[in-house]
């Protein structure tokens, strides 16, 4: 679970800083040490390489050690090039790994494993567990937070150098700034040990720069016009500002630990994601969307939609508002050339969801079915019951994947 960690530290680093180096922020954040783009890029890319070096190109589990190679098998490349140590006497540092780092400078963590690189692996997975980040909760803001970025941020998807990052990324799965510094085993064990360790300064710089950069994003996401906030574009922006508010306290909960927060901030002086979250429900509540259906019957498919956009925290409803979600609808009798007792009806749904401010299609979805019977009308109504399951099971996870993707250019 930790890999998802390291794509959001990477992609946050790369994106907010180097990425977005040219957009001016919505609202300076305070910030004692200061960087410019290029030295910042040098940082980001210096750590990047440096963290390249200790991985394999194959993304490691959760936490629990990987089999060992059958003989048959070749052994994968080690995390670190740290020389293994072999004596037959047990180095100090596996029982206290503070003998070899000063604790006010260092965070230390010892794993083992049958295996140099299930040890270093583990004591990896050890250092990040340490910082709380295993928190189920906190790692779905985490991935949320990837995905985000990922699919929905324009720049990013137009910088080559940005995705060869995101790329890169995906095989990390331990803690920015976190190496591994000692290797041992002895000739009568098959048993590793391996010392994982942070520097604080660094972390505290690393963390403090991502801090900063999301709260500088959050600003200009918020940045919008009055009129303009009763929109699905300002809910969207209030969502992911959660998503990145939720991020914050992760970074923040690390520089709390460390003792390194250069960000000039009190952690209670800044916003949790839950807090936007509730302005984004505010706003979806003042946004009703008006819902017409061509040849429908019985209103029911103007049902289905209505219940899964109130699922969703949508009103439904209104003759004059600015979002329509207009839907045709189309039956026709679908002639089999075998011969059969059932008649069969195929049903057509097509929708769009208007913005009438401009007149744009902002999310289209169309689906169809077929449905028999011995009776025509019979497998008509199957065809709409049909269409009724399948708009409240997904046309609700369809918005919030088209609202996942309105990020400002």
């Amino acid at each position: 679970m930790s890999k998802i960690i390291y794509r959001a530290v990477f992609i946050t680093v790369f994106v907010m800083l180097v990425g977005c180096a040219t957009q001016e922020p919505a609202a300076p954040a305070p910030a004692p040490q200061k960087q410019d783009a290029a030295a910042a890029e040098a940082d980001a890319q210096a750590a990047l390489a440096a963290m390249d070096s200790m991985f394999t190109s194959q993304p490691a589990g959760s936490g629990t050690q990987t089999p060992a190679q059958s003989p048959q098998q070749p052994a994968s490349p080690p995390v670190s090039s740290v020389p293994v140590v072999t004596s037959a006497t047990q180095p100090g540092w596996i029982d206290d790994p503070y003998v070899l780092y000063d604790k006010n400078e260092y965070v230390a963590l010892v794993g083992h494993g049958n295996t140099r690189d299930n040890a270093e692996r583990d004591a990896l997975v050890k250092l990040t567990a340490f910082f709380g980040q295993s928190i189920q909760s906190e790692l779905q803001s985490v991935s949320s937070y990837y995905e985000i970025i990922k699919n929905g941020a324009k720049s990013v998807s137009k910088n080559d150098s940005v995705q060869e990052i995101i790329r890169t990324s995906t095989n990390m799965d331990s803690l920015i700034g976190a190496e591994v510094k000692n290797i041992w085993t002895d000739s009568k064990t098959t048993i590793y040990y391996a010392l994982a360790v942070m520097e604080k300064s660094t972390a505290g710089t690393l963390y403090s720069d991502m801090v900063l950069s999301n709260l500088r994003l959050i600003n200009t996401l918020l940045d919008i016009k009055d009129d303009e906030k009763a929109s699905l574009d300002a809910y969207s922006r209030y969502r992911i500002a959660a998503v990145l508010a939720d991020t914050n306290k992760i970074y923040m909960d690390v520089l709390s630990i460390v003792g390194t927060n250069n960000t000039g901030l009190n952690p209670v002086d800044i916003k949790i994601g839950n807090d936007y979250r509730l302005e984004a429900t505010n706003i979806i509540k003042a946004i009703p969307i008006a819902i017409t259906v061509t040849e429908d019957k019985a209103d029911r498919i103007k049902g289905a939609f209505a219940t899964s956009l109130n699922q969703q925290g949508f009103r439904s409803g209104g003759t004059n508002s600015r979002y329509v979600l207009k839907v045709d609808v189309n039956f026709s009798e679908v002639i089999l050339q075998q011969q059969s007792q059932n008649r069969f009806s195929r049903i057509e749904v097509n929708a769009r969801l208007v913005d009438t401010a401009d007149d744009a299609i902002l999310l289209p979805w169309n689906f169809d079915g077929r449905e028999g019977h011995v009776n025509l009308d019979e497998a008509e109504n199957r065809a709409i019951r049909f269409a009724e399951n399948k708009i409240r099971n997904e046309y609700g996870t369809v918005l919030q994947n088209y609202l996942s993707t309105l990020l400002p250019d």
